[in-house]
């Protein structure tokens, strides 16, 4: 048997055994409920969210463009929603007792879209924890969700 041979036979035999490996870890992952966990959503801490919970978790993404198409193009700065008010309800803390930032994976907005693989651009230009959690004695600006500040 030439060396080439052996090597493409026991090249073989570990790639079979790397597909067994990779099915029986798939079988038990799916004996445990599933391949991916679903999400465990923070409760919001405040009352009355403008619209239902169904509603929210299938619309808030056309609320939020509205509100911001209407703030940002039209000048309407009375929105029924505003971006810090999910904020100021869905916020979660850290152990520190304040609101986690959108890099932590705790963060209310991750919990689903890390889960749904859907890209947040938000925090880009707007803070990712509530206003009054923002405001420190130096008067520096809110943390934005990438760690650079933004101005107030």
């Amino acid at each position: 048997m030439t060396a080439t041979l052996r090597s493409a036979r026991i090249l073989a035999v570990i790639t079979a055994l790397v597909a067994v490996l990779a099915c029986a870890s798939g079988l038990a992952v799916a004996a445990e409920g599933g391949r991916v966990p679903m999400p465990q959503i923070p409760k919001a801490q405040g009352g009355q969210c403008v619209a239902s919970i169904d509603d929210m978790r299938r619309n808030h993404m056309n609320l939020l463009k509205h509100e911001r198409d209407a703030s940002v193009h039209l000048g309407e700065r009375k929105a029924k929603a505003q971006l810090d008010d999910c904020l100021t309800c869905h916020a979660v803390n850290g152990a520190n007792g304040k609101p986690v930032t959108y890099d932590d994976g705790r963060h209310f907005c991750r919990t689903c879209h890390d889960y749904a693989a859907v890209s947040v651009d938000c925090f880009q230009c707007h803070a990712s924890v509530p206003k009054a959690a923002t405001k420190s004695a130096e008067g520096k600006g809110a943390r934005l969700g990438n760690g650079q500040d933004r101005l107030q």
